[in-house]
């Protein structure tokens, strides 16, 4: 056999069998995203997001979050944390705020964002953080599963059980529109279908009642939406009369059909772009 081909064959086999991911520079950056196939943690050089003092409306979910990442970033005790409830009212933006507003202050504390349909390899990505000196939010935007998707079991170990358990530097923050995870329609189907209707829900919400922290983020209403976006103005001195600014955003969101943080900042990114303003 040649050389060509023998070199073909071990390429192969090193696809099929990747060599063991090595531990990445963590003072490389203050965020990662993993990524699978081959894995791999990828440094993020800016995180997209908005300052905590932005995010109108939602004080309670913020303080109790920012108090509970504070004292996992100083090394005490922490739950891991669901942010549930309404689209574009601020969940994910939340984590990423909290986390921006602490890693100044703690530069141990580290942001790792993990896909839902990676969730699989979330055993072999604990691995790589369990021996860091570093803390890290393993942060899961918009997680919800479907009727067959078996996803959530791989989770399950992550937030509460198994043998090795979390690790004590990790924890674990998602956001969904859904409170237990799952289609309400799911879950009553399995309440009326199941021979044993609450052994059969129990599977399917327990997974929710792992995370120590429930946040709910409930639609805002008008006050709260004008005030999103005057804070906006303020934050990046465009100058606006008023009159002019509550009659435009009304009409914005009236032709949206919906007010919410993130139709806030979609009304707030179309002015600063008509009054020449670039948002850095």
């Amino acid at each position: 056999m040649d050389q060509i081909a023998l070199t073909r064959i071990a390429e192969a086999l090193e696809r099929m069998s990747p060599a063991p991911l090595e531990t990445p520079d963590f003072n490389a950056a203050s965020a990662f995203v993993w990524h699978v196939g081959p894995e791999r943690l990828e440094p993020v050089p800016a995180v997209n997001r908005v300052d905590l003092d932005l995010l109108v409306g939602i004080n309670r979910s913020r303080d109790t979050l920012l108090d509970n990442t504070r004292r996992f970033a100083q090394g005490f005790a922490a739950n891991n944390a669901l942010l549930w409830g309404a689209r574009g009212m601020g969940k994910s933006s939340l984590v990423k705020a909290v986390h921006g507003a602490l890693a100044g202050d703690h530069p141990q504390l580290k942001l790792v964002e993990l896909q839902r349909e990676d969730l699989p390899s979330v055993a072999r990505l604990l691995n790589h953080l369990r021996g860091s000196e570093h803390r890290f939010i393993l942060f899961c935007d918009d997680l919800s599963f479907s009727h067959d998707d078996q996803h959530y079991k791989s989770l399950k170990a992550v937030l509460d059980g198994g043998i090795e358990g979390r690790p004590e530097n990790v924890v674990f923050y998602a956001t969904s529109n859904r409170r237990h995870l799952m289609p309400r329609d799911m879950i009553e189907n399995e309440r009326s279908s199941a021979i044993n209707p609450s052994e059969a829900v129990e599977e399917k919400v327990s997974l929710s009642d792992r995370f120590g922290l429930w946040l709910g983020f409930h639609p805002c209403d008008q006050d709260e939406y004008l005030a999103m976006i005057a804070g906006y103005c303020a934050a990046y001195g465009v100058q606006v009369d008023a009159e002019g600014l509550r009659a435009g955003a009304i009409e914005w969101q009236a032709t949206r059909g919906a007010r919410s943080g993130r139709v806030a900042w979609q009304f707030f990114t179309d002015l600063a772009g008509r009054h020449g303003v670039a948002l850095r």
